[in-house]
């Protein structure tokens, strides 16, 4: 099982990007990593890739194997991508917040869908129901096997070893480092990256206003998959923050349209809540600071929300933004 020929190879390596005309007159720069240029159309492909290559170094998965994970859409799509390549069947055990775009991509690539479509009744969240149910496909099924995204230290080594190093080699000085959180792996790789080669780089975590793993706003909802969680992932690490912006779904779909609006570049929701924490945050940005960040995936994903104006409109604060992104647009 090779994982180093064909469409594999470009994983990784993604374009950097200036958001000089999003950021025109700011009294500094930003810097977007396109991970929507992964050949499975997020950041995600780098973690999926490194667990899976891993395992079959330690001898944990051989030809046959039936991968089994709990995504909100993004890894599962990775892992569909790459399992495909290998010949290998993927079980990926998803909930109501998927969007549609998601779901008929993974089957596209073959993946069987274990669909969560009540959520844990001690919670109220779908994450506990679909490990859950993870669990369960692990006893059923012979020699089958479970990344697990939420605590394999593969998940943040890859960032370790390729997002962090790529940045660093693109900007050379990095001031503010934006991270959306969820498994807590981008920031985590890319936060110990910078402790470890002692720079001086602040990394803020991006987080929805209704996820725990900071502590959840009161009264707080979240709509959007793929920024947050219902669980505190084990990959925690909440001292590698500098600091914690949080963010709610009005605020991902400004970012979004935003970047949209002003770049020609469509990304998902976890990009647009990047976008606006710095605005956010902008009056403690120093004069003449570089700043990266990370874009997760593709916008094409979120047409069913982010980019769709009945949806939007049902948000708290959806019409006014309508409203003022078509006044932008004139």
């Amino acid at each position: 099982m090779e994982l180093r020929k064909g469409v594999l190879q470009l994983i990784g390596r993604t374009p950097l990007v200036p958001l000089d005309r999003m950021f025109a007159g700011a009294h500094y720069r930003v810097f977007a990593k396109l991970e929507m240029m992964n050949p499975g159309g997020s950041a995600k492909d780098r973690p999926a890739l490194r667990m899976i290559d891993k395992a079959i170094e330690r001898g944990e998965i051989g030809p046959g194997t039936t991968i089994v994970e709990s995504s909100s859409g993004n890894l599962a799509i990775s892992l569909a991508l790459i399992c495909r390549c290998l010949g290998l069947p993927f079980i990926c055990v998803l909930d109501a917040r998927t969007t549609p775009v998601h779901l008929r991509l993974l089957r596209s690539y073959g993946a069987r869908i274990e669909w969560i479509r009540e959520p844990d009744r001690d919670t109220g969240e779908y994450l506990p129901a679909r490990l859950r149910r993870v669990r369960e496909l692990l006893a059923d099924i012979p020699g089958s096997y479970w990344p697990n995204q939420y605590a394999n230290p593969d998940n943040y080594l890859a960032h370790y070893e390729t997002t962090m190093p790529e940045l660093l080699q693109e900007l050379g000085r990095i001031d503010y480092l934006f991270c959306g959180i969820s498994t807590f792996g981008t920031l985590r790789g890319c936060a110990e990256r910078i402790r470890a080669e002692g720079l001086p780089t602040k990394v803020v975590a991006v987080d929805a206003a209704a996820s725990v793993i900071f502590g959840a706003v009161p009264g707080a909802v979240r709509r959007l998959p793929g920024l947050g969680a219902a669980i505190v992932p084990p990959l925690s690490r909440p001292e590698l923050a500098d600091r914690v912006a949080r963010v709610g779904d009005v605020d991902c779909v400004r970012g979004c349209r935003e970047l949209l609006n002003a770049e020609a570049i469509m990304a998902g929701a976890s990009s647009g809540a990047v976008l606006s924490a710095i605005r956010l945050m902008q009056v403690d940005i120093e004069p003449g600071a570089v700043c990266a960040a990370i874009l997760v995936d593709r916008g094409e994903r979120y047409g069913d929300t982010v980019y769709d104006d009945e949806w939007v409109a049902g948000l708290p604060g959806g019409r006014e933004l309508l409203a003022e992104t078509q006044e932008e647009l004139r």
